[in-house]
C-alpha cells in the first residue's frame, strides 16, 4: 500500500471507505482459498494482513517494507504479525502485493524475487491501478511508474514465472465519475494549473458510509467484472515448474 496515503488519512485509515471496500474485495477474491500464513510485500501499515488475520484462518503474517524505521513484532487478534525491512526466506502460502509493483521499474522482477522464496503451490495476490489513460496527478504524487489493464498485468505475472488463476476489475461503479475527474486532472496537470496530489481524502461519516455501501453492492458483480474499474485484482500461484519459466 502507499505510505503517503497513511500520512493523509492518519487514524481514519481503517475506517476509510476505500480501505474498507478493498479489504472486503480482498476477502471475496480469495475465496475458496484459505491462507495459513501471509507474506505482505510493501505492506505499509499492514492493514490488509490485519484484515486477513482478523477474518480468515490465517495464523500469522510477515509484513515487508523498506520504509520501516525498525523491525518489530506484535499480536493482532491473538495472532503474530511481524514487520521487517527484508527477508531471505518465507513459509507463507499467500503473498500479497497490494498496490506495490506499479512503483518499480522491473515489476516482473520484483514479483519473481519474492516468488522464488515461496513453496510451489503458494498463492500470490496482486492489486494495481487500472488503465494507463487514467494516469494523472494522483499517480505522480504516489510515484507510480504505470497503470495496467487485465492483459498487461497478466502478462507481467506470467513473466515472473507465476500462473494466473483469475483477474478482475474493482471499483467499477465509481469508475465513470472517477475517470472523468482523473482525465480533467490530467488536462489541468499538463497545463500546469494544478499540482500532483492524491485523490484520496477524508470524508464526513455519511459520505464515507455511502461510498462504502456502493462498493459493498459491487461485490455481487465482482466475480464477473473483466470490463472496467479503478483497480485490478489478480490471483496467481507458483507452479512446480515455475523456476524454468523466467526467461
Amino acid at each position: 500500500m502507499d505510505i503517503k496515503e497513511i500520512d493523509i488519512l492518519g487514524d481514519d485509515l481503517h475506517r476509510h471507505w476505500y480501505y474498507l471496500s478493498k479489504g472486503r474485495a480482498l476477502r471475496s477474491f480469495l475465496q475458496p482459498y484459505h491462507p495459513r500464513s501471509i507474506l505482505d510485500v510493501g505492506a505499509g501499515s499492514g492493514i490488509f494482513s490485519k484484515i486477513l488475520l482478523r477474518s480468515t484462518r490465517a495464523e500469522s503474517a510477515v509484513c515487508v517494507d523498506i520504509g520501516y524505521d525498525e523491525e518489530r513484532s506484535e499480536a493482532h487478534h491473538h495472532k503474530r504479525i511481524e514487520f521487517k525491512r527484508s527477508i531471505d526466506r518465507s513459509d507463507a502460502n499467500l503473498a500479497l502485493f497490494m498496490d506495490v509493483i506499479e512503483h518499480v521499474d522491473d515489476d516482473a522482477g520484483l514479483l519473481r524475487t519474492y516468488a522464488e522464496l515461496l513453496a510451489p503451490g503458494a498463492l500470490v495476490l496482486i492489486t494495481v491501478p487500472a488503465f494507463p489513460f487514467l494516469f494523472s496527478g494522483h499517480d505522480l504524487f504516489l510515484e507510480h511508474k504505470r497503470r495496467y489493464t487485465l492483459t498487461s498485468l497478466e502478462s507481467t505475472v506470467r513473466r515472473a514465472g507465476l500462473e494466473v488463476i483469475k483477474s478482475r476489475y474493482f471499483f467499477g461503479l465509481l469508475f465513470p465519475i472517477a475517470a472523468a475527474q482523473r482525465l480533467l486532472n490530467r488536462i489541468c496537470l499538463k497545463s500546469n494549473h494544478i499540482e500532483p496530489k492524491s485523490a484520496l481524502k477524508k470524508h464526513a461519516p455519511l459520505v464515507n458510509s455511502i461510498l462504502s455501501t456502493i462498493n459493498n453492492l459491487e461485490l455481487l458483480a465482482f466475480p464477473y467484472n473483466r470490463f472496467a474499474g479503478l483497480t485490478i485484482f489478480c490471483l496467481a500461484h507458483r507452479s512446480e515448474c515455475s523456476t524454468t519459466r523466467y526467461a
